[in-house]
């Protein structure tokens, strides 16, 4: 589903990451460890478009995405979801409201059909109506990835998402967003700094140390 090979990235003549290479298939999790600065954040963002690659190819679903700066399929068309770990949400907006934000092409019937399935998947039927404030930590992360799954991505990365949680609210949620993500069957790349948690979320981890990654299955 996912291919990246020779990924380089440099900023302003101070190279990140030199000849990264990642292929994910479908469904599965991929967890990204590495010490702050390392580029895990850098290669999240060069593989949703937000910045231009430098040298290296990136590919979804055998479509090619950018290829050593050249080609670059902008980010709202690469069919990637993104998950942040201040959650994101529109505070004057509903959990529906929020959920279907990113939907497009779509009737009011399909979307509120669209919301009543993502609810019932994360487990929290019933709370459309609710606003972010009313929510719980763990309530609103789970919000945000429903609304970064409403669009049917065909990769979703999550940067850092429950480092904002205490650890028994974390190892929870978690549990719960594996079990999601299974079930939803998306390719994910989860960045975290936390070795307990890509364990315990992820397929596959991979590590970058000296501007290089390696892969553990």
């Amino acid at each position: 589903m996912l291919a990246v090979n020779d990924l380089s990235i440099t900023y302003q003549n101070n190279e990140v990451l030199d000849g990264f290479n990642l292929n994910l298939e479908q469904g599965e999790i991929f967890a990204l460890l590495g010490d702050s600065g390392s580029g895990k954040s850098s290669a999240l963002r060069f593989i949703a478009g937000l910045d231009a690659v430098t040298q290296g190819r990136v590919e979804l679903d055998g479509h090619q995405l950018s290829l050593n700066g050249e080609h670059q399929v902008s980010p709202e068309l690469r069919g990637v979801g993104m998950v942040f770990q201040d959650y994101a949400l529109f505070p004057h907006m509903t959990v529906e409201k929020n959920i279907v934000f990113g939907i497009s092409n779509q009737s009011k019937r399909e979307k509120k059909e669209r919301v009543k399935e993502l609810l019932s998947l994360i487990g929290l039927e019933g709370i459309e109506k609710k606003y972010p404030h009313q929510l719980s930590g763990g309530e609103q992360q789970r919000v945000a990835l429903a609304r970064a799954l409403a669009p049917a991505p065909k990769l979703l990365l999550l940067d850092e998402p429950f480092s904002s949680l205490d650890k028994n609210h974390r190892d929870k949620l978690v549990a719960q967003v594996r079990s999601i993500l299974k079930k939803s069957q998306v390719t994910s790349i989860l960045v975290t700094h936390d070795e307990s948690e890509a364990h315990a979320l992820a397929d596959k981890i991979g590590t970058i140390q000296n501007k290089q990654l390696s892969i553990k299955e």
